[in-house]
């Protein structure tokens, strides 16, 4: 395997598109916003906030979200907001990270009895992300194209499935106002709602709102109990991207692309695992995953690989190369390296490709293509000429550092 320096993977271009913005605040700047707003964390210092809750490993997925209740809390504050989009922002800047797609679900974070509805949620954190997109696209090298400027597009998620009074003052209000219907029905019109806002949005007010995602729990919420939300999206040009094949089987990846028509498929590693496929209409796993398989390998449907999450949340990956990611590759599929969440998986872009590089067999040509799918197969708020553009100009600036570091086609 070729070797590749932790300052070469800095300096090449990068994208992160499944980037949750609710997971990678910075610490210090959490353990602030809580002081600020008077919520009370488990610790008041990084240190024991990483031994208590933003651990190296965790025992299961659920231990894994445990942090998000703190992360949401104090993102219930406009002020808050946009500070933790700008934070975000410049954090992959300072990376080499030239392209992000920030996803949260923005009902999470509304509290209508505070003035925080919809609106000012998405313009709060456009108005964040925007800033720092301004600053960074101003410097010398980016005015005189020595260098790529930084671009940003944001995909709100609607989730699966909620539990949990309190957490949500949305969510709690929206239960109690129909209170006389199934559970489920309250969750997809949440989801429709979502989607309609978000199209209103984007077309009316600019919102660089560039896609819709399915969050949350996947076992037990299947992707069809949301194509009609995902039918609303897909008429009205909003891209789609669906969390499927994490915490459940192949079928759950079928379903995403053939019930909602997922352009995307966020984390995706379960797909090649045999005894996660739970239909039993499927008498020969093996041969459905290897036709599944070709089947986005040939429609070029990006899976968005997030390397460190996957092993946090699955405690039955004991070494990183036991990962799907290998068979990914060789089945040819277009993989994007991704963070998910660098506070809660304490990652960063640049340490997913280092832990991609040094496990798996992927020579320059196979890590260009990598990096390329992450402009390509992006949904860039643009047109796609514009999105071609930008990404040729991302991949020239690759060869220009691949040469710089002594690499040859």
């Amino acid at each position: 395997m070729p070797f590749y320096s932790a300052d070469f993977i800095k300096e090449m271009p990068k994208s992160d598109l499944h980037l949750h913005l609710d997971g990678s605040l910075r610490l210090d700047s959490l353990i602030e916003m809580a002081r600020s707003s008077k919520i009370q964390l488990p610790s008041d210092t990084v240190q024991g906030m990483h031994e208590l809750v933003f651990k190296e490993r965790y025992a299961n997925l659920g231990e894994y979200l445990h942090g998000f209740q703190y992360t949401c809390a104090v993102l219930r504050d406009l002020e808050h907001l946009e500070r933790a989009a700008y934070e975000l922002a410049i954090d992959n800047q300072n990376e080499g990270v030239n392209y992000i797609e920030v996803r949260f679900a923005p009902q999470l974070l509304m509290d209508v009895s505070r003035g925080i509805d919809f609106d000012r949620v998405m313009h709060t954190v456009n108005n964040g992300l925007k800033r720092a997109m301004q600053e960074y696209n101003a410097r010398p090298e980016i005015q005189q194209g020595d260098k790529p400027p930084f671009a940003y597009g944001i995909i709100n998620c609607a989730m699966r499935m909620f539990s949990g009074k309190g957490f949500s003052p949305y969510y709690t209000n929206l239960f109690q106002l129909m209170r006389d219907f199934e559970p489920m029905q309250v969750i997809k019109l949440a989801a429709m709602e979502l989607v309609r806002a978000s199209v209103r949005l984007r077309d009316d007010e600019g919102v660089p709102i560039v896609a819709l995602d399915l969050a949350g729990q996947e076992s037990g919420y299947p992707a069809h109990n949301f194509k009609e939300v995902y039918e609303f999206a897909h008429q009205h040009f909003l891209l789609k991207t669906l969390h499927a094949g994490e915490a459940y089987g192949a079928e759950s990846v079928f379903e995403a692309i053939t019930e909602c028509y997922a352009d995307r498929i966020g984390h995706g590693y379960s797909m090649f695992i045999p005894e996660m496929i739970k239909d039993p209409t499927i008498t020969d796993k093996a041969r459905y995953i290897r036709e599944l398989a070709s089947y986005i390998a040939d429609k070029r449907i990006a899976i968005e690989v997030c390397l460190t999450s996957n092993i946090q949340t699955n405690p039955a990956i004991t070494d990183i190369k036991q990962h799907k990611f290998k068979d990914m590759l060789e089945n040819r599929i277009a993989t994007v390296i991704c963070t998910d969440n660098r506070l809660v998986s304490n990652t960063s872009v640049s340490q997913e490709y280092q832990l991609a590089l040094e496990n798996f067999d992927i020579p320059l040509k196979r890590l260009k293509d990598m990096v390329a799918y992450g402009f390509k197969k992006s949904f860039f708020p643009g047109s796609y000429v514009e999105k071609r553009l930008y990404a040729k100009q991302c991949l020239e600036y690759f060869d220009k550092v691949a040469r710089k570091y002594g690499f040859i086609y």
